[in-house]
């Protein structure tokens, strides 16, 4: 049974694709800092799936060592991690002029920092697996738009840190993939009082992740659209709300 590692699972694009592994009989171990939420997550997944849920925060080292932990109760054994807890940082946007140092860290260890180190910890498992590392990435990492300098330069960074990974470790996929707008909770943070009723929901780009994982191309930087042609809208969920 394949093993999948999913931060920032209980909203947005990391619940969708844990839904989405849960029906292909993945066995999953998730994270989210809000427990009420995570929980809920879980007791869906849990209809349709093995799943462990453990809240807490990527940039707690004591957390990151739980998930590791749940990694080897699950039979040390790891076929997917993907990074996709994230942070824009205030809302609304600030210019980099006025972007304080102490929300610039805050972006960087949310966003580069720990997903980097829950990946170094877990790159013996993922390695010895023949893994995948997925990264969830933006256009905003080589784009330039004003506001989302902090945001956008941790993507930078976290795509440059997943092909240099993939670069050292043969055995390992390592992707980082910007999935387009999504109408999620945080591009809402990102137009406060703004409509984004127009942006594609997070079950929309599912299908092209998939697809990716399915065909496990050579590693690199890739858009959800490149596949998206290929993929196949998710069936309706049984019993499971989305």
């Amino acid at each position: 049974m394949s093993t999948a590692l999913i931060t920032g699972a209980s909203a947005g694009l990391g619940r969708a694709l844990a839904l989405a592994l849960a029906r292909q009989g993945w066995q999953l171990i998730i994270d989210a800092r809000s427990r009420g939420r995570l929980d809920r997550t879980a007791d869906d997944l849990g209809e349709i799936a093995d799943v462990t849920a453990i809240a807490g925060d990527v940039t707690d080292p004591l957390h990151r060592d739980r998930l590791v932990a749940a990694v080897a109760e699950h039979g040390d054994r790891l076929d997917l991690l993907v990074n996709n807890a994230s942070t824009l940082g205030p809302s609304p946007l600030a210019a980099l002029a006025a972007l304080s140092p102490a929300d610039l860290a805050t972006i960087l260890s949310t966003n580069v920092e720990a997903p980097h180190a829950l990946a170094q910890q877990l790159l013996p498992v993922l390695t010895r697996s023949r893994g995948i590392l997925l990264n969830i990435s933006s256009d905003a990492a080589i784009e330039h738009y004003a506001g989302w300098g902090g945001y956008a330069a941790s993507k930078a960074a976290l795509d440059h840190l997943t092909l240099t990974l993939d670069a050292e470790n043969p055995d390992l996929a390592a992707y980082a993939v910007d999935p387009g707008d999504m109408r999620t909770e945080m591009h809402q943070q990102a137009f406060p009082g703004e409509d984004i009723s127009d942006r594609p929901l997070p079950e929309t780009v599912v299908p092209a992740l998939l697809t990716l994982l399915e065909r496990r191309p050579e590693s690199g930087r890739y858009r959800a659209s490149d596949f998206a042609t290929e993929a196949q809208p998710m069936p309706a969920a049984s019993g499971v709300t989305a």
